[in-house]
């Protein structure tokens, strides 16, 4: 071989030894879900705090996303053909339903709820709180990482839903206000074209983005280490590795969803 030898960058081995280790970290959170004690009332104040709470941000967020999407969509297809801005309900719904309501949702929650996660536990790591728990016998992982990773699982798709209706509102809005289309006509065109495909593919990306902020947020918060700048330093990449993780993998699943439809 001539003693040749292959060197593979640093950058490229941290990447997969990262990978590596967010997969351990989410088989053991998987794991402890189904291991006694059951801590309902953790699940159910985690489940309020992440998307009870994240309403107001996500609700305005996508009304006024929607509005934007039915003023341009509309003005354009006017400008191609008189009159057919009067399809825009299905227009704005499906773009809505398919890739803005759960990537926006879910990028809105990586900075909301992926940075109090990540800032929560990483205080709990560097002020030895995670350490105490081992000491009460109590698991940590099953204490901290599973409440949270549940009610985002659970709260991530709900909030898609509720967004859902108020993007395809926030359409009906300018639909009726700037582009003269009632809301009868608005609806029944929404009704017309949206199938059930569109609204179970946003669904099912939100369950994968709802897993993907919590594993990186708890894992970022538990590998927390230097006092107060590493607490920060923990929810900075807390919130940019799951915003990029919700990016790339919207990718992928809208391209194996492609083979399903």
């Amino acid at each position: 071989m001539n003693g040749t030898e292959i060197t593979i960058p640093r950058t490229v081995i941290q990447f997969f030894e990262s990978v590596g280790k967010h997969s351990l970290f989410f088989t053991q959170t998987v794991k402890w879900i189904f291991k006694p004690p059951f801590d309902a009332k953790n699940i159910l104040t985690q489940m309020l705090e992440i998307g009870y709470k994240s309403l107001p941000v996500t609700c305005i967020t996508l009304f006024f996303t929607g509005m934007v999407m039915a003023l341009q969509i509309g003005k354009a297809m006017d400008s191609l053909m008189s009159g057919s801005s009067v399809f825009i309900g299905s227009a704005v719904s499906i773009a809505m339903f398919r890739e803005l309501c759960p990537v926006l949702t879910a990028l809105l929650l990586s900075g909301r709820v992926g940075s109090a996660i990540a800032a929560e536990i990483g205080t709990m790591r560097v002020t030895e709180q995670i350490d105490a728990l081992i000491t009460l016998d109590a698991n940590p992982i099953q204490y901290l990482s599973v409440p949270r990773f549940l009610a985002c699982l659970v709260m991530t798709p709900v909030l898609v839903v509720v967004t859902d209706v108020v993007g395809s509102l926030g359409g009906a809005f300018i639909a009726y206000f700037n582009l003269g289309i009632t809301i009868d006509k608005y609806v029944e065109n929404v009704f017309n074209y949206l199938g059930v495909m569109d609204f179970l593919t946003g669904l099912f990306k939100s369950v994968f983005f709802g897993i993907e902020i919590a594993i990186i947020a708890c894992y970022q918060g538990f590998n927390t280490s230097g006092g107060a700048e590493g607490v920060g330093r923990a929810t900075i990449r807390a919130v940019v590795a799951s915003s990029m993780t919700i990016l790339i993998s919207d990718y992928f699943l809208t391209y194996l969803l492609q083979f399903i439809e």
